[in-house]
């Protein structure tokens, strides 16, 4: 959501005249962030897993809901490259980039895929983990990492788009990466200012921009 929430915090500034601040980390860092008594209003979250665990424990003003679909795609800058899993065995890939499995949920995506075509085991030597999506952003941006798992969000935004070369992963070989929205409890007072932004990604505009990153808002 790196990239789409600026734009999302953007609209919604402009709208509302409410300012806000953007804290960006993999989603399980955030959580643990949370549950040591960060002060944040909304949680933001690529899974439902995460926002879950919040509300089961009394931390949130109520139940997570599901604000879009994320979708996974590989994406490389090396110009020799045409992305798809069947190069992921070729020798003249050394490194794969991928968002940590346990904490973030576009690396568990990833993993899922590797597993399904029954290639993990085969390329652990050229696994490189980053601890969030925006870390592999960075790895496969400079080129540290010749391919990497990514969202679809991130080649389609303003700074990317039409830098290097991506192909969007089929979804029916992952589970649907079901991102979800929660506002949190806390001492802050900004309680119905947190529920106006949660109001606003269900929007109209919010799901119209949504849409523009590559995100599937049309589900049920």
């Amino acid at each position: 959501m790196q990239f789409a929430i600026n734009e999302l915090v953007h609209d919604f500034s402009k709208t509302t005249g409410i300012e806000c601040e953007i804290i960006i980390s993999s989603s399980g860092k955030l959580t643990a962030q949370i549950n040591e008594g960060a002060p944040f209003d909304v949680f933001v979250s690529a899974n439902m897993k995460y926002p879950n665990d919040l509300f089961e424990k009394g931390l949130t003003l109520g139940e997570p809901k599901i604000y879009a679909h994320g979708k996974l795609v590989l994406w490389t800058m090396k110009k020799e490259l045409t992305p798809s899993i069947q190069q992921l065995e070729n020798n003249h890939i050394k490194h794969i980039a991928l968002a940590n499995p346990k904490t973030a949920p576009y690396g568990n995506a990833a993993l899922e895929v590797l597993n399904h075509f029954q290639i993990f085991q085969k390329l652990t030597t050229k696994l490189v983990y980053g601890e969030s999506i925006a870390q592999v952003n960075q790895f496969v941006n400079s080129q540290a990492a010749d391919i990497g798992f990514t969202s679809k969000s991130v080649v389609l935004s303003p700074k990317m788009l039409d830098k290097g070369k991506w192909v969007e992963v089929e979804d029916s070989i992952y589970q649907p990466i079901q991102q979800g929205i929660v506002c949190l409890k806390n001492k802050s007072n900004k309680e119905k200012l947190a529920l106006k932004f949660s109001d606003f990604l269900f929007s109209t505009k919010g799901k119209e921009i949504l849409n523009t990153f590559g995100y599937s808002t049309n589900f049920d």
